[in-house]
């Protein structure tokens, strides 16, 4: 196989798993996110069952962030 042909198959081999990886560091990333999220739901959720009152404007963004 000629040097050039191999270099080539090297580069593609070297994308594909570079592309392999990050796709997994997404699905990672998106399912520490999904945590994140659920912790801050019942964090919110604790206090006002405390009695404190989070105003229409932090919920409003409380909510922005967590989409």
């Amino acid at each position: 196989m000629p040097a050039k042909q191999a270099d080539k198959k090297e580069q593609v081999g070297f994308h594909k798993g570079a592309l392999d990886t990050l796709i997994k560091e997404r699905q990672e990333l998106f399912r520490l996110i999904t945590i994140v999220d659920q912790l801050i739901k019942a964090h919110v959720s604790a206090l006002q069952q405390l009695g404190v009152k989070i105003s229409k404007s932090q919920k409003q963004d409380l909510e922005k962030e967590l989409k």
